[in-house]
């Protein structure tokens, strides 16, 4: 498996593949701010929103390549705010159905909290659908939670569920 950051340039040829990784993803009931159906319109039109969002550098997305396949992705959106230069919030980390369970989304995270150093980021901040599976590997990978909103956000079915925040700092 090999991590690649992707620029407004090599995202392009990757927007085919980023779409149908969506589309599983929200298919498969991801919490990932999409709802069922959804379209190839819709998948397309938000990569190429992300695709225009990492021409500025407070944008980071990565992508996860097995045997040159999609195999996941995650993003770092770092605080443009004065007072919030040392943080970031870990984006839409979506692993495909048919790369699961082969530690792809922990190393996405290991990857981009690599990108935060470097970046000078020092916090780091995410959210998840309490329970998912997701929030047993931040838990795993050093990440705290902050706390839980019930009621926050839809799922793919359409009911209402609580969304737990999760920080970690990084040394």
């Amino acid at each position: 498996m090999k991590i690649h950051r992707l620029t407004s340039q090599t995202i392009l040829p990757e927007l085919p593949k980023l779409s149908a990784l969506l589309q599983d993803a929200v298919t498969h009931g991801a919490s990932v701010g999409f709802l069922l159906p959804l379209s190839n319109k819709e998948t397309l039109a938000y990569w190429q929103d992300v695709a225009k969002a990492i021409e500025d550098p407070s944008r980071i997305l990565l992508i996860a390549k097995a045997d040159d396949e999609l195999a996941g992705t995650v993003q770092l959106d770092m605080s443009a705010r004065a007072n919030g230069s040392h943080r970031a919030e870990v984006a839409k980390l979506m692993v495909h159905t048919s790369f699961r369970k082969q530690g792809i989304a922990q190393t996405l995270i290991n990857a981009i909290e690599v990108e935060a150093r470097s970046a000078g980021r020092t916090t780091l901040i995410l959210d998840m659908r309490e329970g998912d599976p997701s929030e047993a590997l931040y838990t795993k990978l050093g990440y705290v939670r902050a706390g839980v909103i019930p009621e926050y956000a839809k799922s793919t079915d359409g009911k209402l569920h609580s969304t737990v925040f999760m920080y970690k700092l990084l040394k």
